[in-house]
């Protein structure tokens, strides 16, 4: 007997979160408030890193997202890891980057790559918050073409392999103790010969070369890395040799996917501080959100985080279902580029709209909502360009139809 509460066949989908959901989603909006939020300042005027925010994190249960529990992990799925960033970027956005690169980046792909050794020896330290994770695939002269320029290379020597080379914008990159890093180990193949790597912070030869010092998320740490004979097991090799690649795109698509709840979280917080400001500041002897056009503004705003929202759950749950190797390719490959790409030229807007509601005040350098503002580039730019995002989506478009 079908359930009476399915919804029937050939029903449309909902487009609002279950109950559960909405339960993830408030917890984590209140842990981030009360946790989180206070850091958020300090971390942006002194690039401070507070070090007890991902052990507080992981004891808290908002770490390993995607991992099972046997490996320490929360044993949830993709959807319910971008609801838990969507949480922790509305109120502390630089450690929401620095949790995406920890938990997807990093984390994530350790998991759904790796060997069981691999598994019970680096999950859950990284689920606990012991260790923090990062990625390494962007180098100086590799961006946008990460994979045919990349300059790293790994050559095997007996039961080790020697690193050598150096990453670039790399986030978590200085406070990191377990990074998987992509490295040519057949540079005659081109982007066919890029083999990954499990490298713990004091393997010999690996050092942390500058911290770099950005614009916005500036909590969120942000380095260039160097590898000189680093000496890596060749335990530590992440599934087979030249096989890379499936786990670089396979990745991509999914940072793509898990980008979009970072830039919902803010945007909806913007709203929020911008709804607050019009409601209590007054000019001409009235709040300010009397006058039409502010009205107009919040309005605008108000549509395009709800658009954003579903649109970013929408592809998140599509993302939920990606095999192993399966991206990089299809539907899949232009969704997550749509999505993060509507995503951060929405986010843009509304952050406009609410520095231009805030008047002066939006402008300076202190307030919550330039602080925001600051943040709004790098989504444009981080994962593949908003230009590399309409190359994706109109390849697979042109493919279709040829």
């Amino acid at each position: 007997m079908p359930d009476p509460k399915a919804p029937a066949a050939g029903a449309a989908p909902s487009f609002d979160l279950s109950a559960e959901q909405q339960a993830t989603l408030d917890s984590a909006d209140e842990y981030a408030r009360k946790e989180l939020h206070p850091l958020a300042a300090r971390m942006d005027a002194e690039e401070w890193w507070p070090a007890e925010a991902f052990a507080k994190l992981g004891r808290d249960g908002y770490l390993g997202a995607t991992v099972p529990e046997e490996y320490g992990g929360a044993g949830a799925d993709l959807f319910t890891g971008g609801l838990v960033l969507q949480a922790i970027s509305r109120w502390n956005h630089a450690l929401g980057l620095a949790w995406v690169a920890h938990d997807n980046l990093c984390v994530n792909n350790i998991y759904r790559n790796a060997n069981e050794e691999q598994r019970r020896r680096y999950l859950p330290g990284l689920c606990s918050g012991k260790h923090v994770g990062a990625l390494g695939l962007t180098e100086p002269g590799a961006g946008s073409d990460a994979l045919g320029s990349m300059r790293t290379t790994a050559r095997r020597q007996g039961d080790h392999y020697l690193l050598n080379g150096s990453k670039l914008y790399i986030t978590n990159g200085p406070v990191a103790d377990v990074l998987l890093v992509y490295a040519k180990t057949a540079p005659e193949l081109g982007p066919r010969g890029i083999s990954a790597f499990i490298v713990e912070k004091d393997f010999a030869g690996f050092k942390v070369a500058q911290k770099l010092t950005k614009m916005g998320f500036r909590g969120s740490q942000t380095a260039e890395l160097s590898f000189t004979d680093c000496k890596v097991p060749a335990a530590n090799l992440v599934g087979a040799e030249n096989d890379g690649v499936a786990v670089v795109m396979t990745g991509l698509d999914l940072e793509r996917a898990m980008i979009s709840p970072l830039c919902l979280g803010i945007a909806e917080r913007a709203l929020e501080l911008a709804l607050e400001y019009a409601k209590t500041r007054e000019q001409f002897g009235k709040k300010i959100a009397q006058f039409q056009m502010v009205q107009a503004k919040l309005a605008d705003m108000y549509v395009a985080v709800e658009t954003m929202r579903t649109f970013t759950y929408r592809v998140l749950s599509a993302a939920n279902a990606l095999e192993v190797g399966g991206g990089g390719r299809g539907r899949i490959h232009a969704l997550t580029a749509a999505s993060v790409m509507y995503a951060s030229e929405s986010m843009n807007r509304v952050l406009s709209d609410a520095v231009q509601i805030h008047g002066g005040s939006g402008y300076i350098w202190e307030t919550e909502i330039n602080r925001l503002y600051r943040s709004i580039k790098l989504l444009e730019i981080g994962a593949g360009t908003t230009e590399v995002r309409k190359l994706i989506i109109s390849g697979e478009l042109i493919g279709r139809l040829t």
